[in-house]
């Protein structure tokens, strides 16, 4: 069963990680295209803070109604989220449109990952890790890659037409493919806890990018939407994020791991590429290159921990060399500045995937092992979940932080909004002081998120050593009630 569903999952896994990647080469020159530079940072945030909100009502809905019907809306409406946003004539209606993709994108996640639960066992997935890394690497290679070729030869609205055909594909496959048991119990579904907890999510992103005079209003509302949220869960028959799945140290600490390599990572990759050809004057193209050097690195470290954790049983060691590992890579491109010859650049990316490569799969396995067969769904997501809220106020605060920084760096008599009014062709040609004053305001930024993941490492220290279950939840005899 498993070899039958795995190619139409990892389909499902490269569209949604794909997204996360594609659009960071392309948003200096969509800003510029489309006349809002201050609105760059939303292109990306808003995509990430809608499959944040997402995340945990997908996996709820597939502990509820089947994996298999829930994954196949989502993979339509991230198509559909897709195909408005080529159409998109301004900044507002792309970053409204996005919204609708990340809906869909964080079903994609979810989904694929719970169905990966479901079918294989937590110490047989270690083996399939190198697989699933592999799909980071070619959305996080490739997604830079495609989007920066798309700029630099065609337009950046040919980056969308890359998913409806492979959002096609996907669905034919996943259809005709997968086969679960259907749910046994359906408790009722707590749409007030589902919106609250929406509520506080978007609230924690807003707050994170700063927004404006509204911070005082915003923080309320989003300190009484967790506050209704919290007392919802305590009290629903089963509510979308169980806060007993938190009780449990096996399922708590690689939620705050995930949540601290999300903001970290995410919050660099994001931005990284603009830091490249704003300061450094390099192309879309091969701003999106350099990223490979990060990804090679958690391809390789992916696969030899996967393999590694199959063949002994024990994970323990992974999260915890892997978390320091990239605390120091970060640590070290905080000081990079334009006159850093690539080499180095390039080398203290890699240094940052070989740690990222041993903590971020095995934190879903160490979650999906702890968690009982009625809680697979929600125990997924809480992983993903928690580690997308970290990327989406990652990406937020970090974008808050740089434009602040960029405008203070500017020489005197510096528009800070200069780059609001420029074209494409224009960007190959920012004048110096420009370029020196975003030089220098972006890789401390980089380098300020490093602490996190000492923190992470902590937590890493604090990680329990349980055996790994070699059973799955759903073998093939199961097919005879799927749906």
């Amino acid at each position: 069963m498993v070899r039958r569903v795995l190619p139409g999952l990892m389909l499902v896994m490269l569209l949604g990680a794909l997204d996360q990647t594609v659009m960071a080469p392309a948003l200096p020159v969509v800003a510029a295209d489309l006349g809002r530079f201050d609105l760059m940072p939303a292109v990306i945030t808003a995509y990430l803070a809608a499959a944040t909100v997402s995340m945990p009502l997908h996996g709820k809905l597939g502990d509820r109604f089947g994996r298999k019907p829930v994954l196949l809306a989502a993979i339509v409406l991230f198509v559909l989220g897709a195909l408005l946003c080529a159409t998109a004539v301004s900044m507002p209606a792309l970053v409204a449109w996005r919204v609708v993709q990340g809906a869909g994108g964080g079903g994609l996640m979810i989904g694929a990952q719970a169905v990966l639960g479901e079918v294989v066992s937590p110490r047989e997935r270690g083996r399939y890790l190198g697989l699933l890394g592999g799909v980071y690497v070619v959305a996080a290679v490739g997604g830079p890659l495609l989007g920066g070729l798309a700029v630099d030869h065609l337009t950046w609205r040919w980056i969308f037409a890359l998913y409806p055909p492979l959002g096609l594909v996907a669905l034919v496959v996943v259809a005709r493919t997968l086969r679960l048991p259907a749910p046994e119990r359906r408790p009722p579904f707590d749409v007030l806890g589902a919106l609250l907890l929406s509520l506080t999510v978007t609230g924690v992103v807003l707050l994170s990018s700063g927004a404006g005079g509204l911070t005082p209003f915003l923080a309320v509302a989003t300190a009484l939407a967790t506050a209704g949220w919290f007392a919802t869960a305590r009290r629903a028959a089963d509510p979308v994020l169980p806060l007993r799945l938190f009780h449990t140290r096996a399922i708590a600490i690689p939620t705050a791991i995930s949540a601290l390599i999300g903001f970290a990572l995410f919050g660099t990759i994001s931005y990284l590429p603009a830091y490249l050809q704003v300061a450094g004057g390099a192309s879309a193209t091969q701003a999106g290159l350099v990223v490979t050097a990060l990804m090679a690195g958690v391809l390789l470290t992916t696969t030899v921990s996967g393999r590694i954790i199959t063949r002994t049983g024990r994970y323990k060691a992974f999260p915890i060399a892997g978390t320091a590992t990239a605390a120091v890579g970060l640590g070290l491109l905080g000081t990079v500045g334009r006159a850093t010859p690539l080499p180095l650049v390039l080398a203290v990316l890699l240094l940052i995937g070989l740690g990222v490569g041993m903590v971020m799969q095995v934190m879903v396995l160490v979650a999906q092992n702890g968690a009982e067969h009625r809680d697979l769904g929600a125990a997924t997501s809480a992983v993903t979940f928690l580690r997308q809220i970290g990327a989406s106020t990652g990406v937020a605060a970090l974008g808050a932080v740089i434009t602040a920084r960029f405008a203070a760096a500017l020489p005197p008599g510096g528009d800070a909004q200069v780059a609001t009014t420029l074209d494409p062709q224009q960007l190959a040609h920012l004048p110096d002081a420009v370029r020196d004053a975003f030089g220098t305001a972006v890789p401390p930024v980089f380098g300020s998120v490093a602490p996190l993941l000492g923190l992470a490492l902590l937590l890493a220290l604090a990680l329990p050593s349980q055996p790994l279950r070699d059973t799955a939840h759903v073998g093939d005899n199961s097919e005879r009630s799927a749906r």
